[in-house]
């Protein structure tokens, strides 16, 4: 059976079997999918910029597609000895798998095939069909155990040139281990609200995950999505008065503008509609906030996310540098969204 264990998974991406032309990742953790495909891609040494060398392909082309894959497959690269097809946001799809059992019986001389996918039921359709090749093997991704977090946290703290107190690190892994991207992500606004100190403190992680004055801050982000640019700053207001950091407001809209961008990227590519993506969001979307999410993806596209996570990270890089004007700059970065969001709901 060509499958690994959770706990094999890394030691074989370090150094993986170049007879292996087939390469399965599937979980419920997509950020940690997301993460084990780029290793992998990294290590097969092709550029991965290089459109003539790696073919980028989402699951629902392939399935409209039929035979896309298998036509990729046998193509005769024209600039390099071989390319790497890859697959994203992989589920049930039948043609999908037909092409893969194909290439599971007829390998592919000159392409590596790389899949992303969710989470794959044991012994059917495409887990099937690789686990049971011998020129395939499937890697299992679930969400961190607390030794994964730590090895997490110590690669992000390295990269800063930083370290962390014991009890701030057992306060940091209880907010972490859903999602491979998500928990770096929070790790990477911690240290950015950290700049400029050698150690990260409880105090440093209280402040981005405490829930002080956490339903004002939930609101005002909730309005800023809306576009309700009145409710906005009076939960925003109320939030600050009561003693809450406005950085917390800015770190929550960041994370959800950035799951935002994620599931509006997944409308543009595979030509799914906003309620089918926020159906099958993982992590899921809370039932109560649904409608707001669902309104927010038909109203921005991928561009214009960018830009507004850009104007975020900017108003955070100001407000570390002049915290006496935090609440100000991050008044005026997310009242601006606000605005740009009624704007954009008047079409």
């Amino acid at each position: 059976m060509a499958q690994k264990k959770g706990y094999e998974v890394d030691s074989w991406l370090a150094k993986p079997d170049p007879a292996i032309g087939i390469v399965l990742l599937y979980g419920p953790d997509r950020g940690l999918v997301a993460e084990r495909a780029k290793t992998f891609a990294t290590k097969t040494g092709l550029p991965l910029d290089d459109p003539f060398s790696v073919v980028k392909l989402d699951g629902a082309e392939v399935d409209r597609d039929e035979g896309r894959l298998l036509d990729e497959a046998r193509t005769v690269p024209m600039f390099s000895d071989r390319r790497l097809l890859w697959v994203r946001n992989a589920s049930g799809q039948k043609a999908l798998a037909d092409d893969i059992k194909a290439l599971t019986a007829e390998p592919a001389r000159d392409a590596i095939i790389l899949i992303e996918a969710g989470d794959l039921k044991k012994g059917t359709g495409l887990r099937a069909i690789v686990e049971a090749a011998g020129n395939a093997i499937a890697l299992p991704c679930y969400a961190d155990e607390a030794r994964d977090l730590d090895t997490v946290i110590d690669d992000e703290l390295r990269k800063a040139g930083m370290s962390m107190t014991l009890d701030a690190r057992q306060a940091l892994r209880r907010n972490l281990g859903g999602d491979r991207l998500a928990s770096r992500g929070e790790i990477d606004k911690l240290v950015l609200y950290a700049h400029g100190k050698k150690e990260i403190d409880l105090d440093d992680v209280n402040a981005l995950s405490g829930d002080v004055s956490g339903a004002s801050f939930d609101d005002a982000v909730d309005a800023m999505l809306d576009g309700k640019v009145g409710d906005f700053d009076v939960a925003f207001t109320r939030h600050c008065q009561s003693g809450g950091h406005p950085f917390l407001v800015l770190s929550s809209a960041m994370r959800q503008l950035q799951a935002m961008q994620v599931m509006r990227g997944q409308m543009e590519s595979g030509g799914r509609n906003a309620a089918s993506v926020v159906a099958g969001a993982r992590p899921p979307v809370f039932f109560s906030r649904r409608k707001l999410v669902e309104k927010t993806l038909e109203r921005w596209n991928v561009e214009a996310l960018g830009r507004a996570l850009n104007r975020l990270q900017t108003a955070v890089l100001q407000t570390r540098k002049r915290p006496d004007l935090s609440e100000a700059l991050a008044r005026q970065a997310l009242l601006g969204i606000a605005v740009e969001s009624a704007r954009l709901g008047q079409r």
